[in-house]
């Protein structure tokens, strides 16, 4: 399908069951909703085509590895990638535990050094953590700015430290700041350190190829583009997915097994131990066709303008404290004066209003910004400034509620 010219997010929202329900929905950076081309790809599967991949010679079992692979194909498609360097996972924070564990184990030594940032989700803090406790290096944090973004003096003089690698997020899913991850990038590799990028809040929003960032490794997680939850991808340059041990040992990962010892199966099968989550390939392989439909820079247009458009509303209110630059990707969080996040966030929902609140697995961020919790809005193609103004009325009626 050839991509739309102008977004229409009242058509976008019709493709998706759940509305049926009279939501607003605006937690689209925990989850996204799925739109009824994915669960009838998943059904689809199921009544159809349901075999087990890679194993069987009989025409079924065939037809539900081309279905998988295609997915494969699709998803590399997208991203500017070979389809063999796309590893299935089951999230973002599976992948970047291999890259931490199987790159990690064997590049990363004591008193190397860890560089990540102070705006890290806790998937992209926690697994390098551990690699450092097992190996006795040190982690780095490049601080954030009073306006949440990244200061290009302290990443330069952080690369020129030569840390074993540089883990960022392309998009702060509490922020909403949108990293300068090709200049980033850049700036590594001049100084001979590989990055990985997570792309968790990126990948589902705006067009990102790998090849024009050059990053070495990146991750994203299916439930958050409009696919089924329980896969997610990894992508990694060739010859580190060659370099690389796999994690997990077990069937249709390896080569040959015997009594002694096993072989690996080539990437990136190698990574892929036991039955795969073959339905959840397929469904994400049938978000990308439904995102590619809707076209990836009409996505983003749409999604910053509601941000432009709900920050100007909240910055009136002088008991709204708003985290993160003025330029930004479709999320925002914010705290109304001192109600908790939580609270907040009940009172938006007596309205059907879907909000999140807490620390978003960033308690290091939290602590920076020097607050417990915070509540926040994320939007998606299916979200309108209708939506915005049903928020922006129920939060005046949390300040009646609790006479702000």
């Amino acid at each position: 399908m050839a991509a739309v010219s102008i977004l229409d997010p009242g058509k976008v929202r019709a493709d998706f069951p759940l509305f049926a329900r009279g939501l607003v929905y605006l937690d689209t950076a925990a989850t996204a909703q799925k739109p009824k081309v994915v669960l009838d790809a998943i059904k689809s599967f199921y009544e159809k085509s349901n075999a087990n991949v890679h194993r069987g010679v009989y025409s079924l079992a065939e037809e539900a590895t081309q279905l998988y692979e295609g997915a494969r194909k699709k998803i590399a498609a997208f991203i500017g990638a070979h389809p063999r360097e796309i590893v299935f996972v089951r999230n973002a924070t599976e992948a970047i535990n291999i890259v931490a564990q199987s790159w990690g184990s064997r590049n990363i030594a004591a008193n190397d050094t860890i560089l990540l940032t102070e705006m890290e989700h806790h998937s992209n803090i926690v697994p390098w953590q551990m690699i450092a406790k097992k190996t006795g290096a040190k982690i780095s944090y490049l601080p954030i700015t009073e306006l949440g973004r990244l200061d290009n003096n302290y990443i330069s003089h952080a690369l020129k430290q030569k840390p074993k690698i540089f883990a960022f997020t392309h998009i702060s899913n509490v922020l909403g700041t949108v990293n300068d991850a090709k200049e980033m990038i850049a700036e590594a590799h001049k100084n001979g350190v590989p990055v990985l990028l997570d792309a968790s809040q990126s990948v589902p929003h705006m067009p990102v190829n790998v090849k024009d960032l050059d990053c070495d490794f990146m991750v994203f997680s299916g439930h958050k583009m409009f696919g089924p939850s329980g896969i997610g991808v990894l992508y990694a340059k060739r010859e580190l997915l060659d370099s690389m041990e796999p994690m997990l040992g077990g069937g249709d990962m390896i080569k040959e097994v015997t009594f002694e010892g096993a072989t690996w199966n080539e990437v990136p099968w190698k990574f892929e131990a036991g039955t795969p989550n073959i339905s959840g390939a397929i469904g994400l392989g049938a978000a990308i066709d439904y995102l590619q439909s809707l076209g990836m820079e009409n996505i983003w247009n749409h999604e910053v303008e509601l941000a432009k458009y709900a920050l100007a509303q909240l910055k009136k209110d002088d008991v709204v404290t708003i985290y993160g630059p003025d330029e930004r990707a479709g999320i925002i969080s914010f705290n109304l004066g001192d109600m908790h996040a939580h609270d907040v966030s009940t009172v938006l929902d007596q309205y059907k209003i879907c909000a999140r609140s807490g620390h978003h697995c960033c308690q290091p961020l939290m602590q920076r910004l020097d607050t417990p919790a915070c509540a926040r809005i994320s939007f998606g193609p299916y979200n309108t400034k209708e939506d915005v103004d049903a928020f922006l009325a129920a939060l005046q009626k949390a300040k009646k509620v609790f006479r702000l």
